[in-house]
Parts: C-alpha cells; sequence; structure tokens
C-alpha cells in the first residue's frame, strides 16, 4: 500500500519512494538484486540522478519487471556540470535514453549552482512539451528559490532537501510550503546515524507500536506530508521501509520526536553554490 501527495500541477507523486543513490554496482549484481527486491515489495517511485551512475542500471530492472512504465514515477536530476539552457536539454534527453523512457515523471535540478536559471527555462520548455510531468529542485535554500522564481514562469513544484529529526527545516519547510512548493526528504534516516537510531525517545516510541525505530521516523515524515525516499540494499530493511501503513503516531508521539531537532546536519551545505564554482566541482568528485 502506497499514498501519493498532489503537486501544485494536480500530477499526484507517491509519497513513498526508494533512493538508489550510492547503492553499489559491479559484478556481484547487488544494484539489480536491490531493485528486483525493491520492486517485488512494492515501491514503484525511484529516485535516481546523472552523477549517481546508475540510471542505466534502474531502466534495465524497470524494463525486465514486466510492469508496465505509466505504473512506475521516475526521478532523476540534471547535475551541477550539465546547468544551462542547450546543456540541460542535453543532459535530459542522456537521462531518459539510459532509463529506457521518452518522459520523466519528476526531473530536478540538483544544486543551486551557476546558470541554474537557464537550467529552470529548458526543464519548462520539456514539461510544456510534456516530457516531464513534475518539475523541481534539490538542495535549493530560500535564496535560491526567491532567485529562480524573479525568472520563472512555472514555479518550482518541489524540493528535495535533507531532512530528518536532528534536521528538520522548519523555516525553510514553511516558506516552501507558502509557496506550495512539496517537500521532500533526502536522507529521510539521517543516513542511518547510529545515535539516531539509538535515541531513548524514538526506541520507546517504536516498542509501543511493535516497530523498528527507522518505520518510526519514516511515518513521522508521512505525517508531516513529507515525500520520503529511502534506501537500503538488505532485503529485510526494503520490506520493512514500506510497511508503515498499518500504524500511525499520535500528536503526542509527533511533538516528541519534532523537539529532537537540533539543526544537525549529516551532509553538505548546499548555501552559496550559486556563487562558487570551485565547491561544485569538489561535489562532483565527493559524489561519484
Amino acid at each position: 500500500m502506497n499514498v501519493s501527495i498532489e503537486a501544485q500541477n494536480g500530477v499526484k507523486i507517491p509519497q513513498l519512494g526508494f533512493g538508489v543513490y550510492n547503492v553499489k554496482q559491479g559484478k556481484d549484481g547487488v544494484f539489480e538484486k536491490t531493485i528486483s527486491e525493491a520492486i517485488e515489495a512494492g515501491y514503484r517511485h525511484f529516485d535516481t540522478a546523472r552523477i549517481y551512475g546508475n540510471e542505466e542500471a534502474l531502466g534495465r530492472e524497470i524494463q525486465k519487471s514486466g510492469i508496465a512504465r505509466e505504473d512506475f514515477f521516475l526521478t532523476s536530476k540534471v547535475w551541477t556540470t550539465d546547468l544551462g539552457y542547450a546543456q540541460t536539454l542535453r543532459a535530459f534527453e542522456k537521462s531518459c535514453q539510459k532509463l529506457n523512457t521518452n518522459y520523466l515523471d519528476m526531473y530536478l535540478i540538483h544544486f543551486a549552482a551557476p546558470h541554474y536559471v537557464e537550467a529552470w527555462k529548458a526543464m519548462e520548455r520539456l514539461y510544456s512539451e510534456g516530457k516531464i510531468r513534475v518539475i523541481g529542485v534539490a538542495n535549493f535554500e530560500i535564496e535560491h528559490l526567491e532567485q529562480l522564481m524573479k525568472h520563472a514562469k512555472i514555479a518550482p513544484m518541489i524540493n528535495q532537501i535533507e531532512t530528518h529529526p536532528e534536521f528538520q527545516q522548519h523555516r525553510l519547510r514553511e516558506y516552501m510550503f507558502r509557496h506550495r512548493i512539496l517537500h521532500e526528504a533526502w536522507a529521510p534516516l539521517g543516513q542511518g546515524n547510529k545515535a539516531l537510531f539509538e535515541n531513548k525517545v524514538l526506541k520507546a516510541i517504536a516498542r509501543r507500536h511493535q516497530k523498528t525505530v527507522g518505520q518510526v521516523i519514516l511515518r513521522w515524515h508521512l505525517n508531516r506530508d513529507t515525500i520520503v525516499i529511502p534506501k537500503s540494499s538488505n532485503p529485510k530493511r526494503i520490506k520493512e521501509n514500506i510497511d508503515l501503513f498499518n500504524f500511525n503516531l499520535s500528536d503526542e508521539e509527533m511533538e516528541q520526536i519534532g523537539e529532537m531537532d537540533v539543526g544537525k546536519r549529516y551532509s553538505v551545505n548546499p548555501k552559496g553554490y550559486n556563487i562558487n564554482p570551485i565547491v561544485v566541482n569538489v561535489m562532483k568528485l565527493f559524489l561519484k
């Protein structure tokens, strides 16, 4: 079972997806087995990116599943070195070729690096041509969103940002809500941080519901109307992460988790991406 959230244009986005960042590829077939397990478990929303280097492998597994393309919701992202009008058009076509599809359900600008406004104009064109169903951004701060909307004909429909109980993004989240920009969380489980999973409050809530701490965290995200894309190559975790619809959290439990916010990022701070090309090149190496 899964639920969906509507973008401002009425397109329904499955609220629970599957992230494939850093899922290992190789001769051992781990990536292929992971995607096959995820599809069998019921995931239909898959999140990838050009920089992840696994679009082609993901496309093959989706085709091998025998499930109709329109039953999947596929997201990819344009990387920082591909930003610009013509460059983004080319990057989009390459991603489609690798994913073996003629359209994407969602396409995002990965970071607010130089030329992201020109990239957005290209994405608006692709959207108007029916090649992308939902256009949005990732890792954009308020200043990036405001700059983009000064030049955009179509406002961004979604922003994919680091979000977990210790980094809840309240200010940015409130801004996005006012502008009807959906909130999608990457690293929704805090990148599996051991201290987070040993948190006494989370463990007590998990025991109360006979669920895992990971399931409690993901349920918290769902209750906040956040789209989540957890990832795992462990078959047990893959099944657990989608088994979220037979329990709920009380208002008190939601408040308890809400009090865990300490403003702690586990990854890079995206501020300054639109003015610092050196950081862009460093991040290209970091994310490979």
